[in-house]
């Protein structure tokens, strides 16, 4: 670690492959407290490059319980969270309407950051069992089209690091690491960034991946496809500006995208928005973002059609059935 040190201190970046063995060393407990704070402190003091976040990236999920389904193509929907616009969970419903839709989900998730509840919180308050049997996922997905994967159970590796994050109590590179580091590595994904500088940078490491990435951010600083402001889509073909106006979604206010003061809350929203009991502006932010998470997904499609698959999941109760099929099949 000296050496890493010295080397970064002097302005330096490492290369891909030497990030990835030091965060492998990070992670498996070969360096202290103070070596492992020193190292975070740099990247908090310069931005994290593109090949060093690729390393870091390759590190953690080579350390990652490996997840199989069966030769799926996969899709993630998930957000760098961190926005701090305490919305409702968006990107756990997006994934359970993109599933009734006919997407495979393999969803990727945690509990909360900067909100009232994370996907890890909301999944389990309604009973889903976290688990790392492939058994229980491969049936999961083979039957509803989804399975959940909590990040603490397939990373055991960062609890090496858990205490100095904790004790340090500011970002680090791991705060933007989680979406990119799913187990189950899906071939397709919807990723939401807080701001362009991490979406720039999670373009420079997905573009040299085999991955299809939709990475989105809101102009007004949402973590996702808000509708609230413009928002930026960068894809492995394009980089663009769209404005809800030009879509059929059009233009919400802030406000419908709030979420609730606790778990509780959030997950009566949760369940409203899913049975069908949402508002206008909670239903068009969900079917949006499941939306473009399907055009991901089948790349052969248009938005408009797209779309009009996102609606009629979340609006004919399909996202629903898949939904309390996962819930029933914990018991």
């Amino acid at each position: 670690m000296k050496e890493v040190l010295e080397k970064l201190t002097q302005g330096e970046v490492l290369g891909q492959k030497e990030a990835k063995e030091v965060l492998k060393k990070v992670a498996t407990g070969m360096y202290s407290d103070i070596e492992i704070s020193s190292f975070l402190t740099v990247y908090m003091m310069r931005p994290v490059t593109a090949g060093e976040l690729a390393g870091f990236r390759e590190a953690l999920l080579e350390l990652a319980v490996p997840v199989d389904l069966n030769g799926y193509e996969t899709l993630d929907v998930c957000g760098t969270g961190g926005d701090g616009k305490n919305t409702f969970n968006i990107s756990t419903l997006t994934a359970f309407v993109a599933a009734g839709a006919g997407a495979k989900v393999v969803k990727h998730g945690n509990t909360a950051a900067s909100s009232a509840s994370g996907s890890s919180d909301i999944m389990q308050y309604f009973g889903y069992s976290f688990s790392t049997n492939k058994d229980k996922l491969a049936k999961e997905m083979e039957k509803t089209g989804i399975c959940y994967l909590h990040a603490p159970l397939f990373h055991p590796a960062l609890k090496n690091v858990a205490p100095v994050r904790k004790t340090l109590r500011l970002k680090t590179f791991f705060n933007i690491l989680g979406p990119m580091v799913n187990p189950a590595r899906p071939t397709r994904q919807l990723i939401g960034v807080f701001n362009r500088e991490v979406q720039d940078l999670y373009a420079g490491v997905y573009a040299k991946t085999p991955v299809r990435y939709f990475i989105v951010h809101s102009l007004d600083g949402y973590d996702e496809v808000s509708l609230t402001s413009d928002f930026r889509l960068v894809t492995n073909d394009a980089k663009q500006t769209i404005s809800p106006g030009e879509l059929s979604f059009g233009y919400i206010p802030p406000a419908a995208l709030k979420g609730g003061e606790n778990l509780r809350e959030n997950a009566v929203l949760f369940r409203n928005i899913l049975e069908g009991q949402g508002t206008a502006g909670q239903n068009k932010v969900v079917v949006a973002n499941a939306a473009y998470a399907l055009l991901c997904y089948f790349p052969e499609k248009s938005l408009e059609e797209t779309t009009a698959m996102a609606e009629e999941s979340l609006l004919s109760d399909k996202a629903k059935k898949v939904f309390h099929t996962l819930m029933d099949m914990q018991s």
